[in-house]
């Protein structure tokens, strides 16, 4: 009966164009955004990540997110949330630190690959498959 009365409300609410998520980070619904909003970068500050000022859903209406300085994570690269339409609805993927950027250089590890290990990424090493650098 349970799991019948949670269907149903799912149900009802993807009629009433609210927010469903397909898992956590991801939001989908039938409003879009308003435009984003003017926001004033402050200068940087050693390590930190500013992260932009967004629209987020709040299970009803779109809310404003002020802009904030992040913590820089070690081995980590911080992705801001993205609004984006696809057949007819608004999908938002939530900001977040994800794992993969060793060399802090801003490219995820999966695609700054280091085949040899010497520490310079093979896109950037004329001898990718030779450790020993002169």
């Amino acid at each position: 009966m349970k799991k019948l009365l949670i269907a149903a409300a799912m149900a009802a609410t993807l009629g009433a164009g609210v927010a469903v998520p397909s898992y956590a980070e991801v939001v989908v619904v039938r409003t879009a955004p308003p435009p984003p909003r003017h926001e004033v970068v402050p200068h940087a500050r050693p390590g930190y990540t500013w992260v932009a000022g967004h629209w987020d859903w709040n299970g009803r209406r779109n809310v404003w997110v002020r802009g904030k300085w992040e913590r820089n994570r070690n081995g980590y690269v911080y992705h801001p949330t993205v609004w984006e339409q696809r057949d007819g609805r608004w999908v938002m993927e939530r900001g977040g630190w994800q794992r993969g950027d060793r060399d802090h250089d801003g490219v995820p590890n999966r695609v700054d690959r280091d085949r040899d290990g010497d520490g310079v990424p093979n896109r950037m090493d004329d001898r990718p498959n030779n450790p020993n650098r002169h």
